[in-house]
């Protein structure tokens, strides 16, 4: 089959040299988008003066028909196209003879494609960003459920401090919200036409490039041609906050996995999250959340090839960029797979509030608190240090945690001790007494919850 572009050269490929070259398995999913960029431009065409009124209603019409006679199956995508764009402009030529041919006027496939991406992607961002909003509400309606729940919190994977349950998963709603403001200003960095570009040095007609770009929804046109053409800047940013979304993500799921385990027994993740093994039937895996933890690996992929693809590439376009979109689509469809899954898995897990507490009570988690209660009475943070590390030596040896430990034991290390410790040293007293802003504190963590949810109800409008 002849190409379009047949005229240099023959116009005949090798099949196999032919499927290589091929994009259509991928650019297919933007068929939507190159058929509205193809009636903006042919509405400007018309605009210009380089076509008719009438042949611009015409080619419009067909193009609409086109899309509608590929949604519904009557028109299959003929996976022997060599791009979308071709066989789209193919079928409109088919149809509407001499005048489909006219549609290419002052237009390349770089603009084109260019412009196709930018306008699915503007799209699949809005999704990207739904989702995570839905999962930022999972997460509050579960913090507020167990705003009280004592747990131990870490550093280094060691019981460091008591925590509330809430604030532990306060801090993955912090972290969401930022990947929700770094998506919006990389699809505003990106919201920009290519369209009318053409190859790399723009055309002789006359053309609108401002009617186009705003017929599209973009903010306006890409100022340098060559630059419009070539610039994948987008597609990397986009990638580069994908990946550090699914970052968090799998950080997350870590936790969830570790959390659900026997040693932990903290949650326990709901029958539909989980599987059983072929073998053992006691088995409850949290294979949802492995699943995240392991497609992190994946995105990452995505970033570094797409990356390395672009990292010698001379100006303007060249066929390396046709990579592109692999990695980008790729990626978009896992995070959003990710995040459609992570939020009914969050919200519907059971929270074992008894056991964290338990785990709590263990481990020396209030010693900070018996330090600063020497502190506050005169003795210096770093002597009460020492002190408090003798302490715990102590209670190790001896069997005791700092809660029962007697105060004659205490009296031994300070005579500042005296029996209003305990009361100051309880798990619920360290809690309590968290008073600094966005710390563990009940007063402090109800101040997250509510600031949270007047984001959800901002944003999500």
């Amino acid at each position: 089959m002849k190409k379009m572009w047949a005229g240099r050269t023959a116009g005949s490929l090798d099949k196999i040299a032919d499927d290589f070259n091929s994009s259509i398995h991928i650019d297919s999913l933007m068929y939507k988008e190159d058929i509205l960029g193809s009636m903006a431009h042919a509405a400007m065409l018309a605009e210009a003066g380089i076509l008719t009124p009438d042949e611009a209603e015409r080619i419009a019409k067909a193009l609409q028909q086109i899309s509608l006679d590929i949604e519904s199956g009557a028109l299959p995508i003929d996976p022997e196209a060599e791009e979308i764009h071709m066989f789209v402009e193919k079928v409109l030529t088919e149809r509407e003879g001499e005048l489909g041919k006219k549609l290419h006027t002052a237009r390349s496939r770089n603009d084109q494609v260019a412009t196709d991406t930018r306008l699915y992607m503007r799209a699949k961002t809005y999704t990207v960003r739904r989702l995570l909003l839905n999962l930022i509400e999972a997460i509050a309606s579960v913090a507020e459920a167990h705003k009280l729940d004592i747990m131990p919190g870490y550093t280094h994977l060691q019981r460091a401090q008591p925590i509330v349950f809430a604030h532990h998963l306060l801090a993955y709603a912090e972290m969401l919200k930022r990947d929700v403001s770094r998506l919006d200003g990389a699809r505003e960095r990106m919201n920009f036409s290519p369209l009318g570009a053409c190859a790399l040095a723009g055309t002789t007609y006359p053309i609108s490039r401002s009617f186009t770009s705003e017929a599209l929804g973009f903010s306006g046109y890409l100022g340098n041609s060559i630059d419009a053409v070539s610039d994948r800047d987008y597609a990397v940013e986009l990638l580069s906050v994908f990946s550090i979304i699914m970052m968090h993500l799998s950080r997350f799921s870590e936790e969830i996995i570790l959390w659900s385990s026997w040693e932990f027994s903290f949650v326990e993740l709901d029958d539909a999250y989980t599987t059983g093994s072929s073998i053992m039937p006691q088995k409850k895996n949290s294979d949802m959340a492995e699943l995240v933890r392991g497609k992190c690996g994946r995105v990452y992929g995505d970033l570094m090839g797409t990356l390395t693809m672009l990292k010698g590439l001379p100006l303007a376009y060249n066929k390396d960029m046709q990579e592109d979109k692999e990695s980008l689509f790729d990626a978009t469809e896992t995070v959003i797979k990710c995040l459609e899954v992570f939020a009914p898995m969050v919200r519907t897990m059971k929270v074992k509030s008894e056991n964290m507490y338990r785990a709590a009570e263990r481990g020396f988690i209030n010693a900070t608190d018996l330090a600063d209660y020497l502190t506050k009475r005169g003795v210096p943070f770093r002597s009460a240090y020492k002190t408090v590390g003798e302490i715990v030596a102590h209670c190790i040896e001896a069997g005791y945690v700092l809660d029962n430990m007697p105060l004659e034991e205490y009296k031994k290390y300070s005579e500042v001790f005296s029996d209003d410790l305990y009361a100051e040293i309880s798990l619920e007293s360290c809690v309590k007494k968290r008073i600094s802003a966005g710390s563990t504190g009940y007063d402090s963590v109800d101040i997250q919850i509510n600031n949270l949810k007047k984001y959800i109800n901002k944003e999500g409008k």
